[in-house]
């Protein structure tokens, strides 16, 4: 794979934006491998991402922000540069299910997700055997014999200790304190079992199945403090007819799952997503 940075900005829009950073790159003897751009007309806000082949770049990366300061204040800019060759350290937390946290492992070890995952964690010692299947540290966290306040300060002493990126929530079914979810603003990722918005509570399946829906989904959103509320990444939909059953349906929502969440995940570790008050940019 080939080293590569990637800028992205977000500003008010005005004009003269693409042609500044053109022409910054440009003057740097840049090659843009992709170039993204998109103009949110009612909010009145310019997003950008370009990718740049990292050898043809005469700029040293420690070097750029102040080199592209002048243009970054002159427009109001909040950006970013990032390397594809320093990979981010990406934690799995898991509960009962197991099938986002394998098929993430499996893509992660195949190379498909470009980070590293030091740990996984999970409130249920059975995640363990995948773990151990990847050669992957597992920390169990016991819900039951100690108060929710405690576990998720052991989580989080984890999480600090193993200088944690990203936060995957891979089926982990705990409801994060709003001090955890405010630290982790915009580095936590959840996938939640419905096409949002949907239908609350237990058993979600059974309640589509019973109000006859035609189509189903799943959902990766960052963790907010707000449960299942947070900005949207990716969903993904699958249509079912009277002749699927409940488990036909927690069947093919289980496939929808894994794959919002691996697409949600693979959009953040390329630095293809980004943050605007509600909502998200996704330059897929």
């Amino acid at each position: 794979m080939q080293q590569t940075f990637k800028l992205v900005i977000d500003c008010p829009d005005q004009l003269g934006l693409v042609a500044a950073v053109s022409r910054f790159l440009a003057d740097h003897s840049a090659t843009i491998v992709e170039a993204n751009h998109h103009t949110d007309q009612q909010a009145g806000r310019f997003f950008m991402r370009h990718e740049i082949k990292a050898d043809s770049f005469n700029l040293a990366k420690a070097n750029f922000a102040e080199a592209f300061a002048p243009i970054a204040d002159q427009y109001q800019m909040n950006w970013q540069m990032s390397d594809s060759s320093e990979k981010q350290k990406v934690a799995l937390l898991a509960s009962h299910e197991s099938h986002c946290l394998v098929d993430i492992l499996h893509r992660w070890h195949s190379g498909e997700l470009n980070c590293d995952i030091p740990c996984i964690i999970a409130n249920h010692a059975k995640m363990k055997q995948f773990a151990d299947w990847y050669a992957i540290p597992f920390h169990f966290v016991d819900f039951t014999n100690q108060s929710k306040q405690q576990a998720f300060a052991e989580i989080e002493r984890l999480l600090a200790n193993y200088q944690i990126d990203l936060t995957v929530l891979a089926r982990f079914m705990q409801i994060l304190p709003d001090n955890l979810c405010r630290k982790m603003a915009g580095k936590a990722i959840n996938i939640h079992h419905s096409f949002l918005p949907s239908f609350a509570g237990a058993k979600p399946y059974q309640q589509a199945y019973d109000r006859g829906v035609k189509l189903i989904g799943a959902t990766c959103h960052y963790v907010t403090k707000d449960l299942d509320e947070g900005p949207i990444i990716e969903q993904q939909v699958i249509r079912i007819s009277h002749n699927d059953s409940a488990a036909d349906m927690v069947r093919k929502g289980k496939d929808c799952e894994k794959t919002a969440l691996s697409n949600g995940l693979r959009y953040h570790l390329e630095d293809r997503v980004i943050i605007h008050q509600h909502k998200t940019v996704v330059f897929a």
